[in-house]
């Protein structure tokens, strides 16, 4: 799809980008994610996970299971194993590195100062954790 915009040589051509449209996807109960634990899930159903998420309280945070430093490096060493002992970083057990729970943030390790990717995640009103995904509109 184009559009014509006007500029001082003439008509200038722009691609517009289709908006994207928003899926959810069940992930598990909230009650099946124990406070203070980390999880790994399959949305896509690739037979990988490919994001994880962590639970602190009712709040959710979910990344990509993808390593900034080395895309396609899955970070848990078994599954479900993205926390470091005491619980208060994600560990890309690939690389050492740490991130800071809440922003995703590289505190330590070769991809200091990048971050994960955030997945938005939604709890809805039945306790229910769902993924969204964005999927491009036709």
């Amino acid at each position: 799809m184009g559009t014509c915009r006007p500029s001082a040589g003439g008509c200038t051509r722009q691609t517009l980008t289709p908006p994207a449209m928003e899926r959810r996807v069940f992930l598990c109960r909230l009650d099946e994610l124990p406070d203070g634990q980390s999880r790994g899930f399959d949305p896509l159903r690739s037979g990988q996970d490919s994001v994880l998420v962590v639970r602190q309280g009712r709040d959710l945070h979910a990344w990509r299971d993808d390593c900034p430093h080395q895309p396609g490096t899955a970070m848990a060493w078994r599954k479900d194993a993205y926390l470091n002992r005491d619980g208060s970083r994600i560990v890309c057990h690939a690389h050492g590195a740490r991130f800071d729970i809440a922003t995703g943030v590289c505190t330590l390790g070769p991809c200091l100062g990048q971050a994960l990717t955030r997945v938005s995640v939604l709890l809805d009103s039945d306790d229910r954790v769902h993924v969204v995904l964005q999927t491009p509109q036709a």
